[in-house]
């Protein structure tokens, strides 16, 4: 298992409108060899949640490396993030965080 997790920090008072566009994206995934699963997670907060931001991650898992790799080269990956700009930028605080696991376990 691969997982592929980018992490947005959204403008307080945002977030619906975040997650609506994620909720209206096409993303191709279903149509990629490999591709297992897509989740959007929205941290809860513990109390000393940030002032300026709430913190969402996306994940993707694969079934390997090489699945994910092939996805990042395909056409469907090109056509998920032809309308990347077209999200509103005051949304976001900064650039997402792409982090990469590989399952070892």
């Amino acid at each position: 298992m691969f997982l592929a997790m980018n992490r947005f920090r959204i403008a307080k008072g945002r977030e619906a409108e975040f997650v609506d566009h994620w909720r209206q994206r096409e993303s191709y995934l279903a149509e990629v060899p490999g591709f297992q699963g897509f989740h959007l997670l929205q941290l809860e907060p513990l109390g000393d949640e940030p002032a300026d931001f709430t913190l969402f991650a996306s994940h993707t898992q694969w079934e390997s490396e090489a699945a994910f790799e092939a996805w990042t080269q395909s056409e469907a990956f090109r056509k998920a993030h032809a309308n990347a700009g077209k999200t509103p930028r005051e949304l976001y605080l900064g650039p997402p965080q792409l982090e990469l696991f590989k399952s070892v376990l």
